[in-house]
């Protein structure tokens, strides 16, 4: 007879916010190990956050150095307010998030949706970008103390930290909240046009805010900063001067409202967050569709690429051209590129330093010149160029297949900058089209799209090198806004030594216009197509050559590490 034996299971360890703060040190530890250019950057991008903490630090102690109750409201009401919206705007439009622990690693592990909130909440908090704002904000603190005493000092400790919660949880909600969307075609079109509305929103609403604050009604504005400081934005940055200025009854009031949108936030975020796990609960019957005549072959080129070849040249660039058009990513970019295309020349051109000080230097279409138009054009070239900076990045681990097919290096780079180009290029058109006539001088459109051109071409020759020696890998991930960690301080540096060799390669463009004239109204637009597509062969040739020793090396940095 069988006697039944009794195994005692053993315990499972309850997992807690602290283990997934120890899981991204580590993970963070293993991205640095044997990478002394990522450790170079991080400290390079500590430095620099130090460096922004330091100043913001200063700004929001001013008031309470020099006594003014006033401009204390202002500074916390104002200053917390852009720091939140900066929270929930900049990582959509520019550095990224900070995805070490990617959520979908999860997925698959029995932890509960209040856990892995919590834990990856916690896990968030620990970065160089809270870091460097816990420290600038800390200037509310000894204005608050300065003011009111180490009662209204240590009011404003607590609500210096609730703000900090605010923002971390602000971002992280609204970017799995946009992930999750993205998903969906219709809703990625829709989303990227939103958020390069909100991106051109950003330029004119600093220049509106300088002329603002130039002309300022200071009553008015204390009264606004009163009405800021009872919504989320304020109030967790203006319970110190409350307590300073005898309004200790509000402390409580705006604690409050802060949590509950904290814990809004959070619960938003967790139900984006499981979603975005799971995946999409039902998915649409695929339609059928005829494709083009010439049999499956002909299918996989866009009708924008017929006049491609149907060979190893012609099936890279439709692959790239695809990849542009559906990638989520990808086409951020391209609408980032859009939006400035048009804002910032407009901005130049049309006026943008008479904001700046009331008897400063009045720049209208009325005069500008080519040369100055040529400069602005220079910016916009160099910042559609350097899209391409981490061209191998987008692609990861998926890159294997070009290394096992052997394509040559210049055959690879060629193709990607003519696939990228596709899009750019009449986008480029349209900006040139567009600033002339806006500027009220039609003869201009060959300046600018000559400077366009030009500097393109330029950018394109330097970040064929800059994508082969300086690519990073991106996570593998449903959030087309996530980053690796330090790759945000590497894809900055990045771009700033892109855009200044690539400013730098197409300066001939501008000496050109100062130098020639009126001559220059005919020449550039041919002077610089010719330019600009000389300048991209001669650096995918070059380039080229790099990338055929440097593949498997290449390949390894962009494949996520898991």
């Amino acid at each position: 007879m069988a006697v039944p034996v009794t195994v005692a299971a053993e315990p499972v360890r309850r997992v807690s916010a602290r283990h997934f703060v120890r899981l991204k040190l580590r993970v963070m530890g293993n991205n640095f190990r044997g990478q002394g250019w990522r450790i170079a950057m991080f400290v390079a991008g500590v430095l620099v956050g130090l460096w922004f903490a330091a100043g913001g630090f200063l700004a929001l102690a001013a008031p309470g150095f020099a006594g003014e109750p006033r401009y204390a409201l202002l500074t916390a009401a104002f200053g917390g307010g852009l720091l939140v919206l900066g929270w929930l705007l900049l990582p959509l439009v520019f550095f990224g998030v900070d995805e070490t622990l990617d959520p979908a690693r999860f997925a698959l592990l029995p932890l509960p949706r209040r856990t892995l909130v919590a834990g990856l909440f916690a896990a968030a908090l620990v970065s160089v970008p809270v870091l460097a704002v816990l420290l600038a904000v800390s200037g509310l603190v000894v204005t608050a103390a300065a003011l009111g005493g180490w009662a209204a000092g240590l009011v404003a400790a607590v609500g210096v930290v609730a703000g900090l919660l605010l923002c971390v949880a602000a971002s992280r909600a609204v970017t799995s909240a946009f992930a999750t969307m993205l998903r969906s075609r219709r809703v990625r079109d829709l989303a990227a046009v939103l958020l390069a509305v909100v991106a051109a929103l950003l330029g004119p609403l600093q220049i509106a805010v300088l002329a603002a604050v130039r002309e300022a009604d200071w009553d008015r504005l204390t009264g606004v900063a009163e009405v800021v400081g009872w919504t989320p934005f304020g109030a967790p940055w203006t319970v110190g001067v409350d307590v300073a200025e005898g309004r200790a009854w509000a402390v409580p009031v705006k604690l409050l409202i802060t949590a509950v949108t904290v814990g809004l936030l959070l619960l938003w975020w967790s139900r984006s967050l499981e979603s975005a796990m799971v995946g999409a609960a039902s998915a649409a019957p695929a339609k059928s569709r005829r494709g083009p005549a010439g049999g499956p072959v002909a299918q996989l080129f866009p009708r924008v690429l017929a006049w491609t070849g149907r060979d190893r040249f012609g099936a890279l660039v439709a692959r790239e051209a695809r990849y542009w058009w559906r990638d989520a990513r990808r086409r951020a970019n391209l609408i980032s590129v859009a939006v400035v295309g048009v804002f910032v020349p407009v901005m130049v051109n049309l006026g943008g330093p008479q904001f700046a000080a009331e008897e400063g230097p009045d720049l209208t279409a009325g005069n500008s010149s080519p040369v100055l138009l040529s400069l602005s054009m220079l910016f916009v070239g160099v910042l559609a160029s350097v899209t391409l900076a981490n061209q191998f990045g987008f692609d990861g681990s998926a890159y294997a297949a070009n290394v096992v097919a052997g394509v040559p290096g210049r055959l690879e780079l060629r193709a990607r900058m003519t696939a990228f180009s596709v899009y750019v290029v009449p986008m480029l058109g349209v900006v040139s089209v567009l600033i002339a006539l806006v500027m009220g001088e039609p003869g201009w459109i060959g300046v600018a799209a000559g400077a366009l051109l030009a500097a393109y071409g330029a950018g394109l020759a330097i970040n064929g090198f800059v994508s082969v020696l300086g690519a990073y890998s991106l996570p593998e991930t449903s959030n087309p806004f996530a980053m690796n960690t330090g790759a945000g301080v590497a894809k900055s540096f990045l771009t700033l030594l892109s855009m200044v060799a690539s400013a730098a390669a197409a300066i001939p463009m501008v000496v050109a216009a100062a130098l020639l004239g009126d001559a220059w109204l005919w020449l550039a637009l041919p002077l610089g197509a010719a330019y600009g597509l000389g300048a991209a062969l001669l650096g995918s040739y070059l380039a080229g050559d790099v990338l055929d020793r440097r593949t498997p090396e290449l390949l390894a940095t962009v494949t996520p590490r898991r």
